[in-house]
């Protein structure tokens, strides 16, 4: 933690700094505070997951000062953590474009929960990035850049249209668990569970992982992922004795789809040739037909219809989102009581007899690990429950289930959602270019 904050507070990268409910200059020790008091409030550690995350946000060169860049990035942290957790913004200038490091608490202020990485969350950040800098009259980046040097696609971009497998899903996370360089085994076990993967260690020593938005656990094993990704593999990966396994080309194709015309001038600028040149004039004339048919397919006869048909699929993403993140933690919660509640039946018999045996020392050194279990579920409980009723079983583990049918009929609708807002967005842009709408400091399509 402290290595990534000096990084972001290095002076001589730094022209703004900004914080939340911190001090940067002693932020690892104050983040850790908050997890302590966590602790103690819930008796749950923390030690597991990430301790902070880290939003990362690009401006083009010369358009923003450090200061803008830097006002922009506080509202994009408390916009995200809506006020909760603890953060703090570092603008650098050290390269050709002023960037900002935004770094923020994974344990909320008030120690109510913990934030974890939710189906999307990429997506979310980045779209609401982009409002802000929309709101701002600044450009946005259409293309962000490919993970390892362009070795791994974007996850957005390696599943297309379709959503993957839970095998498929699985390997991916893998290969790029592998790409930052585990220390160990448990390192690695560790970053799949910071991409969001629950990890289960079974009998024989048997691993598996849930995938987010799936219901059954896939096993590490070679006959279930294909060569090269059994536990005996990954281990060798990290010892450096063999390179990280190649993804098996079971991926969905990649749909065509109507991407952003290319500014040709802009990149005749950067040395492409003559021969890029008639390429993306072909290219963009392709473009701007795919989007003259979405606009007669939908019916779209003038620019404010478009506007707000963009408009509203926008917002209907990010409401999917938030419906999906509420999802996600209800579900969570009640696994959570479940396993509580089974805990607490399980030992109150021990409390019961430690209670009679009036506290007595030997009693507590003969059952210690039970009581703290007895302890832990009653505290858990009393936390999610906050003074309401303790509700049967059987009525839990039906909630259990509704929830999961509703997270896994949301994630469908919310993958369309997506590819309508992509769709939308992209057609728009393209006609603001074709009008010359765009204002000259958003008219920086890219191709993506």
């Amino acid at each position: 933690m402290e290595d990534r904050f000096t990084y972001g507070l290095n002076p001589e990268k730094l022209g703004a700094v900004s914080s939340y409910l911190c001090d940067q200059n002693t932020a690892p020790a104050e983040f850790l505070l908050v997890k302590s008091q966590y602790l103690a409030e819930t008796g749950r550690a923390v030690s597991r997951g990430a301790l902070f995350f880290q939003i990362r946000q690009a401006f083009p060169p010369g358009e923003v000062t450090p200061e803008e860049a830097n006002k922009i990035g506080y509202e994009t942290a408390m916009r995200w953590t809506k006020g909760k957790y603890q953060f703090f913004v570092c603008t650098h200038i050290d390269k050709g474009h002023i960037h900002n490091h935004i770094y923020y608490n994974s344990t909320a202020q008030n120690c109510s929960r913990k934030f974890h990485n939710f189906i999307g969350s990429s997506f979310a950040v980045r779209r609401l990035s982009d409002r802000v800098c929309i709101e701002h009259e600044l450009s946005v980046i259409q293309n962000p850049k490919q993970h390892s040097k362009g070795r791994f696609l974007h996850y957005g971009q390696w599943i297309g249209e379709k959503p993957p497998t839970a095998q498929q899903r699985v390997r991916l996370a893998i290969v790029e668990a592998l790409g930052k360089k585990p220390a160990d085994f448990p390192a690695f076990l560790r970053l799949m569970e910071e991409s969001g993967f629950q990890v289960k260690h079974g009998r024989g020593g048997v691993i598996s992982f849930l995938a987010p938005g799936q219901d059954k656990y896939t096993r590490l094993r070679a006959s279930v992922l294909g060569p090269g990704f059994d536990p005996d593999d990954i281990r060798a990966v990290i010892a450096g004795e063999r390179p990280i396994p190649e993804l098996p080309k079971d991926s969905p194709a990649l749909p065509r789809r109507v991407n952003l015309i290319i500014d040709i001038q802009e990149r005749m600028a950067q040395g492409k040739g003559p021969a890029y040149e008639r390429w993306a004039k072909v290219y963009n004339l392709k473009q701007m037909a795919a989007a003259l048919q979405y606009l007669q397919e939908h019916h779209l006869t003038d620019y404010a219809a478009l506007t707000a048909r963009t408009e509203a699929a926008v917002d209907h993403f990010h409401k999917l989102s938030d419906k999906l993140r509420t999802t996600e933690e209800a579900l969570s919660k009640t696994s959570e009581l479940m396993a509580a509640t089974v805990d607490y039946a399980k030992t109150r018999p021990v409390f019961d007899g430690y209670k009679a045996a009036r506290y007595s020392k030997k009693y507590l050194a003969q059952h210690e690990a039970e009581l703290a279990t007895y302890r832990a579920a009653k505290d858990t409980m009393n936390t999610i429950l906050n003074g309401a009723k303790l509700p049967k079983i059987e009525a839990l583990k039906k909630s259990r289930r509704e929830l999961a049918g509703q997270k896994k009929e949301l994630y469908a609708e919310y993958r369309e959602a997506q590819r309508q807002m992509r769709e939308a967005v992209a057609i728009k842009a393209n006609i603001d270019h074709l009008l010359g709408i765009t204002d000259e400091r958003g008219n920086k399509a890219q191709e993506r």
